[in-house]
């Protein structure tokens, strides 16, 4: 597979939208070492530092490899340093001084480093940037989106394998194995980024009949299945069987973009109640996109669903069984798999044009099965486009 350098206009016009950010949060400077951030801004995710300063060039830090870094990233400063402890006085002959309010990712940053960096930064006052690195990532350009475009076809084959391989006899961690070897055939990047460090980032969710009944289950750090206490999620011992529904939940990644789907197979036949649930989840999915515009409130389409699955008589499954259940029905994605934003209860945002949301209305059916969806759509100018290209519907496998 081809490397695809970044766009040199798409670093610049990142840069100008976190820059605003920065002056409206009246930050001197932002400093970056979460890689998924480091590599947003240059292009390149090689081991260093990023320091954006709220007007003019940035200077990218590389430990190393320096030259690859040059070769990938189209920023005009990159330096060569064999130690962080070199990069105060470097900020300081670059820019004249070091920045009297500097921003760093808070949200991901480990309070070891934190401590240290206050020591390197000495008279600095620290703020959390993550909320304007965030809120810059969030919308996505036409380049990002035709790169999750890609990865939607690939995700797409995925499921196409899943449908001419799935059979009696496979475990679900087998079955697991069998689709992550023909993903990573055929360019799946293998590491899904996530931003949460109590989140697992392994590709797949896979639970058939009961063991998709589980209290949790929904994209829960600990939910599923799993094969032991130490990792009791994602997929486990259960051989499968026909005459019951399959779960299949794959996140796929190519050039650092990612998509998330889930589609529901069965084997000879779907029991007619897990059948139904599942068309009750599409037809939630459908009303929701056909509902998704700009200036739509976030809160008011996930009280919308609601208000729809309880209509459909499932309001007692719909997002987790009574007593566990969660309060999103989508979430953003893009260089990571789980993003903002989120169509959630409580949510104070609404939809922008460019925002891009895996959309996942399911029902959990406790002790029995679960049932639903997962798409990943854009926010357009008129509505909202899918990405996803996996067709909606159930498959039944003879």
């Amino acid at each position: 597979m081809d490397e695809i350098n970044v766009p040199e206009s798409e670093i610049l016009a990142r840069r100008a939208k976190l820059q605003r950010e920065m002056q409206t949060a009246e930050l001197d400077g932002i400093f970056i070492s979460q890689r998924v951030d480091q590599y947003y801004f240059t292009g390149t995710a090689q081991n260093g530092y990023l320091y954006i300063p709220v007007a003019g060039e940035p200077l990218l830090f590389i430990k190393k490899y320096l030259p690859r870094a040059l070769k990938e990233s189209p920023l005009r400063q990159i330096l060569g340093i064999g130690s962080i402890k070199e990069i105060p006085s470097l900020i300081t002959d670059h820019y004249g001084r070091l920045p009297r309010v500097l921003g760093l990712e808070f949200d991901v940053l480990p309070v070891r480093n934190f401590n240290f960096y206050r020591t390197l930064f000495r008279g600095s006052e620290f703020v959390d940037a993550s909320p304007a690195i965030l809120k810059t990532r969030m919308i996505k350009s036409p380049w990002e989106i035709e790169q999750m475009e890609k990865t939607a076809a690939l995700s797409r084959d995925i499921f196409a394998y899943a449908r001419e391989t799935l059979r009696p006899g496979y475990t679900e961690l087998e079955f697991a194995g069998l689709l992550e070897t023909f993903a990573r055939k055929h360019g799946h990047g293998a590491q899904l980024r996530i931003r949460d460090y109590q989140t697992e980032g392994y590709p797949w969710h896979i639970l058939s009949g009961a063991s998709g009944g589980l209290v949790g289950l929904l994209d829960a750090p600990a939910s599923g299945a799993g094969t032991s206490a130490a990792f009791p999620c994602g997929a486990g011992n259960k051989l499968f069987a026909p005459g019951e529904p399959i779960m299949i939940d794959f996140g796929t990644v190519m050039q650092g973009y990612h998509i998330d789907e889930t589609r529901f197979f069965a084997i000879g036949a779907m029991p007619e109640r897990a059948r139904r649930a599942c068309l009750a989840a599409m037809e939630i999915h459908d009303s929701i996109l056909e509902r998704a515009r700009p200036g739509v409130p976030l809160q008011e389409l996930f009280q919308f669903s609601v208000d729809r699955a309880a209509a459909l008589g499932y309001a007692d499954q719909y997002l987790g069984p009574p007593g566990h259940k969660v309060s999103f029905i989508a979430h953003g994605i893009g260089l990571e798999l789980i993003e903002p934003p989120f169509i959630a209860s409580g949510s104070r945002d609404v939809l922008e044009c460019g925002m891009t949301l895996a959309l996942e209305p399911k029902l959990v059916f406790g002790g029995e099965f679960s049932a639903g969806i997962e798409s990943v759509f854009t926010v357009t100018e008129k509505g909202s486009r899918l990405i996803s290209k996996t067709p909606v519907e159930i498959f039944i496998l003879d």
